[in-house]
């Protein structure tokens, strides 16, 4: 008597379900990174071009003396390369989009193109740590949405890494590619915990009630 049991792979037309791969969970993560990181880009651009249309406008999170988006946009480290630097964020942000879409909808990279991503994202990050230390400690002012930008660009490039890692692009031990998915979160985390940290020490003077 024959056994009538058979498995997926006897029908070549069958496949079990893929198994979420990290470049897709890479792209739900960056997906609504971009579109944060869009908003808060391409909020500053409209108060920018108030501030030039009118230079006493106050900006929507002109909120005090050193919660101001209007002081931190009249100064020179706002227009780094010559231009609003809000203007970066907004192409920056709709390629990564664009790339976070393609990849759900199935699209798979070469490991050049996703190196490609790794350093413009590095760079974008880069950038905002440059940024943050010239509010908290050139400036002596903070900006609502600039730090919403470097919410979502930190988060960016901790599962961009992570998700490098673990797919093999960036060389590493097998241990670490193993638990990249795993801390992409927790280093996200520990990285805005410094950076906002140091924020706050620095403000606590006008922060804290005398």
């Amino acid at each position: 008597m024959t056994s009538t049991t058979s498995s997926l792979d006897d029908f070549p037309g069958t496949a079990p379900a893929p198994a979420v791969r990290p470049d897709r969970r890479w792209a739900g993560v960056a997906l609504a990174a971009a579109v944060l990181g869009f908003y808060g880009a391409a909020t500053l651009v409209y108060e920018r071009l108030q501030l030039f249309l009118d230079a006493g406008h106050r900006t929507s999170c002109d909120i005090n003396s050193w919660l101001s988006c209007g002081t931190v946009m009249r100064t020179p480290q706002a227009e780094a390369f010559g231009f609003p630097n809000p203007f970066i964020g907004i192409v920056a942000y709709a390629v990564v989009a664009v790339i976070a879409a393609a990849v759900l909808a199935g699209a798979r990279f070469a490991a050049w193109y996703w190196w490609c991503v790794q350093i413009g994202v590095t760079l974008g990050w880069a950038f905002v740590l440059w940024l943050w230390w010239q509010t908290t400690f050139e400036i002596n002012a903070l900006c609502l949405y600039c730090m919403l930008v470097w919410v979502v660009q930190t988060v960016l490039f901790a599962h961009t890494t992570a998700r490098n890692l673990e797919a093999g692009v960036l060389p590493a031990p097998a241990a670490l590619r193993r638990a990249g998915g795993a801390w992409a979160w927790f280093a996200s985390a520990v990285l805005l915990v410094l950076v906002f940290g140091t924020v706050f020490v620095r403000f606590a003077g006008v922060i804290l009630p005398a």
